[in-house]
């Protein structure tokens, strides 16, 4: 069974939990020791007495260890991939991506610890310095999904560390062992008593104690909205700071002139892979009518010549469902957009694979209208809809009519379109001829609207959330 981190410590939980393989439903990963309330307060009073110390470290330290961190992610990738793969449902060669992504956002923060840098300005009254600078929170509430189970921990761990925070980690209750390997990895790279913790356990034992607590400084989140506005409301409570990543329905528009082969890879690959369990991926497909009929019949050739499989095994291009409940949200999407008059033109049903898993066949709807349940709420899986459109301003519109606003894609070899939609669309990140999942280490990484709340995350707009600004006034 592996054990929580607390306080620097291997800590046995009060119970434990099975990690199911969804490709496997017979294999089980291992058992994954569960928090309870006190031994998450017993975390954050660890992480409170570390903070002190830990937040006037030098540069050099926080480089070392966030090095050594990335340094083994990367050695161990093939065997940190397959466990991935194992326990989440990705695909083997998209798992390595996901580890070796992890590995860049160390190495990048390692690097963002010699680089935090402040300001030195003259003041309106003579002879008067200002000075300003950026110090760390304190204590940082990190609570993660299971879609990424190694890159967004990754992506909030190494920022709070660089500038330093310290941590308690819940991470998701489906992926324990993606997080549990990191935790090991962070351990045996040196970090100190306290800096970090890790509590695995339900949400509403574990997550709960976090928001309550009055010491936890900033809490950041990646989730469902409906959880993200409960976060928001807590933190609200005890005024700390808090980040917000939630949902999307992204819109993937295909005008005319768009190329036909760029634009089926594009939006296969941003709807489908990964089992559509991205909140980046584009589950609205916006076509124009000129392209409309020979679009639908490419993108359907390329679904017959995807394999749906066990995740582990060569040549699988779609992985399971990650788990039984999640199956039956998708399952359930599809009914109601057959309810609503979508045509479901492939896919959707269960596949027999030789192993017992939550496998689903990618499902393609046509004839759907913006005012369908599938073209307002967010599935998670892999499902897509395509909406039928005139033209390009027909197009933009669509595409902005949603309360998300995480990404939005377009395919087209038009400038003028291009660059237009760039500057209109309404979203944090835009792609152009591109998935609209898929997305750089060292650039911020967010959304707009119902998507997103607070600072960007990642690249160097990390510091925005994981740090204050403290101005300085020196008479010498």
């Amino acid at each position: 069974m592996k054990q929580l981190y607390i306080g620097g410590a291997w800590t046995a939980g009060t119970s434990e939990r099975p990690n199911v393989n969804p490709s496997d439903l017979s294999d089980i990963i291992d058992t994954y020791a569960q928090a309870d309330a006190a031994m998450t307060e017993q975390a954050i009073s660890a992480a409170a007495a570390a903070f002190p110390s830990w937040s006037h470290s030098g540069p050099q330290q926080r480089y070392d260890i966030l090095q050594r961190v990335a340094d083994e992610i990367t050695a161990r990738a093939d065997e940190l991939g397959d466990l991935l793969a194992r326990e989440e449902g990705k695909t083997l060669p998209e798992a390595k991506g996901e580890v070796l992504r992890a590995a860049q956002i160390f190495r990048f923060f390692s690097g963002e610890a010699l680089r935090l840098t402040g300001e030195t300005v003259p003041s309106v009254r003579p002879g008067v310095g200002v000075e300003i600078t950026r110090e760390p929170m304190g204590v940082v509430g990190i609570i993660t999904p299971w879609n990424f189970p190694i890159a967004i921990p990754a992506w909030k761990i190494a920022p709070a560390l660089c500038y330093g925070n310290t941590v308690v980690f819940k991470p998701a209750d489906l992926v324990p062992g993606s997080a549990w390997a990191l935790a090991d990895i962070l351990v045996r790279a040196g970090v100190p008593e306290g800096v970090f913790n890790l509590v695995m356990g339900r949400g509403s034992v574990v997550g709960e104690t976090i928001l309550s607590d009055k010491r936890v400084a900033a809490v950041t989140f990646t989730g469902s909205v409906n959880t993200g506005k409960h976060v928001a409301a807590k933190c609200v409570e005890h005024m700390r700071k808090f980040q917000l990543e939630m949902g999307g329905k992204n819109p993937m528009v295909v005008l005319d002139d768009a190329d036909i082969s760029v634009a089926v890879d594009a939006c296969v690959n941003g709807a489908f892979f990964s089992t559509g369990q991205r909140c980046t991926a584009s589950s609205r497909l916006i076509v124009t009518d000129g392209i409309h009929d020979r679009f639908i019949d490419a993108v359907v050739a390329k679904l017959e010549s995807l394999k749906i499989g066990d995740a582990r095994a060569a040549g699988t291009h779609i992985g399971p469902v990650v788990d039984e409940s999640q199956l039956a949200v998708d399952e359930g999407y599809i009914a109601k957009a057959k309810d609503e008059g979508g045509k479901l033109v492939f896919g959707g049903g269960r596949v027999k694979c030789d192993t017992e898993g939550f496998y689903l066949a990618p499902a393609l709807f046509t004839e759907t209208t913006q005012e369908m349940t599938i073209n307002r709420e967010e599935v998670f899986g892999p499902v897509a809809s395509v909406v039928r459109v005139k033209d390009y301003e027909e197009a933009l519109f669509a595409a902005n009519d949603t309360a998300f606003g995480l990404s939005s894609g377009i395919c087209t070899t038009s400038l003028k379109y291009a660059t237009h939609f760039r500057r209109n669309a309404e979203a944090g990140m835009v792609m152009v001829n591109l998935p609209t999942a898929g997305v750089d280490y060292h650039v911020p990484f967010g959304g707009r609207k119902g998507s997103s709340f607070g600072p960007r995350e990642q690249g160097k707009y990390a510091a925005e959330f994981f740090t204050t600004v403290k101005t300085a006034y020196t008479l010498p």
